[in-house]
């Protein structure tokens, strides 16, 4: 297996008027960020092959300032962990053995800040935060750079192991939202001047990889179209199955690995939470009913069934979280469901604002299938999300993605559930 044209993305999907962009060519410098993991592994290799000149890099971010236990039989528990040495260790032994220059990029200050902060105060706040959306924008795709740049590396491309795939536009932003909305009744979506100007050019937007199951866009959304013109995704025309096969015909040891695990594992909550005492509060339904009592927000998210520590004759599961009150709400499955959401913080492609409603589709979680909905600017960057149907635990902190025929158009911070 190799690259070739029929791996660089997913094509048959992608509608007139965007192409995907090539690949890093033969004798170009590309920095592969490398975890230990199959992907990236495969990633290094089959751009080696190639020809290009490849150097690995990994990212160090234990802070060595949580006591979280080490690692059991050599596999990792967690991204964020002391037994990171465990995915360096792997990383400089597949460089050594493919003839691959490998570097360590200290990135703890800002994975600090960025990731294991932004977690704890999200949750303090009744939020559920998503490490994984925050780490891409600022560690991943920002200080792991700006750290290989001040080695002395000048890249011309970064590649990593992501599922997803890159377009280019022939059309500018705003040409492109009045090409893709999906429902022709709903007027097209004005757009800022800068974006009808065409000053925003055509930059590269991020679209769904040819494995559906694996796609990872949802967390790359953030990532700003700037950084986005030196990085390629050499995974996006590849299945997860393909990507093995390759890894087994090429004798890697982290064909036999396990997968990429969560930021931290539940289990070690308390310890992530250490640094401040807990507050006890009540367990409440809907009617205000008491039902129990929990032992600090911290350790509660909407959609949460497991760990209540409370019986009921039906199943319960974490409907809000009143941070005002210091109360856990619980309700049943069907009364989860909302007809849309309030989001803020708001990135959009191109840095292209739509200025008018508009229909496309809305992934509220990573799990979840994108879903139908109307799109509704409010003013002061803040955006209304009616579904064509209701959608399930909507949680403050989340992400709303939008996609236009599987090519993110924006993601914003979901703040409420409507």
């Amino acid at each position: 297996m190799h690259f070739s044209s029929e791996n660089t993305g997913p094509d048959a999907d992608i509608p007139g008027g965007v192409q995907t962009v090539s690949l890093p060519e033969a004798g170009c410098l590309t920095a592969v960020g490398l975890s230990g993991g199959v992907d990236s592994a495969c990633t290094a290799l089959m751009l080696k092959e190639r020809g290009c000149r490849v150097i690995g890099v990994t990212m160090s971010s234990w802070n060595n300032d949580l006591p979280l236990p080490p690692s059991k039989n050599g596999v990792r528990m967690s991204c964020y962990g002391s037994d990171e040495k465990l995915d360096i260790a792997q990383c400089a032994a597949f460089c050594k053995e493919h003839g691959i220059e490998y570097r360590v990029i200290d990135v703890r200050e800002a994975y600090k800040t960025y990731v294991l902060d932004y977690f704890k105060r999200e949750y303090r706040a009744g939020r559920t935060p998503n490490p994984c959306v925050h780490c891409n924008r600022h560690v991943k795709f920002g200080a792991l750079l700006d750290g290989v740049r001040d080695a002395g590396i000048d890249f011309d491309y970064f590649c990593t192991g992501h599922y997803a795939s890159l377009v280019r536009p022939n059309l500018s932003p705003a040409e492109l939202y009045r090409t893709f909305a999906l429902e022709e009744e709903i007027a097209r979506p004005a757009v800022c001047e800068a974006c009808e100007s065409g000053e925003s050019g055509h930059p590269l937007l991020i679209s769904a990889a040819k494995d559906r199951y694996k796609d990872q866009t949802y967390f790359l959304h953030r990532i700003p179209s700037r950084v986005l013109e030196r990085v390629r995704f050499p995974l996006s025309g590849f299945t997860k199955r393909e990507i093995f096969d390759f890894a087994r015909s090429r004798k890697l040891a982290s064909a036999a690995r396990s997968e990429s695990q969560d930021f931290i594992s539940s289990e070690y909550f308390d310890i992530v939470f250490a640094d401040k005492a807990s507050v006890p509060g009540d367990i409440v339904d809907l009617d205000g009913k008491l039902l129990g009592r929990h032992r600090g927000i911290e350790h509660y998210t909407v959609g949460q069934r497991r760990g209540l520590g409370v019986s009921a004759n039906r199943p319960l599961y974490v409907h809000s979280i009143d941070v005002h009150n210091n109360r856990v709400i619980l309700a049943g499955g069907d009364e989860l469901l909302s007809q849309g959401l309030q989001a803020d913080s708001w990135v959009w492609a191109g840095g292209c604002v739509p200025s008018h409603a508009f229909t496309a589709e809305v992934k509220i979680r990573l799990a979840s299938p994108a879903a139908r909905a109307r799109i509704v600017p409010l003013g002061d960057g803040i955006f209304n999300i009616f579904f064509e149907k209701p959608q399930r635990a909507v949680a403050p902190g989340q992400s709303a993605v939008v996609y236009l025929n599987h090519i993110i158009a924006g993601g914003g911070i979901i703040t409420r559930s409507l």
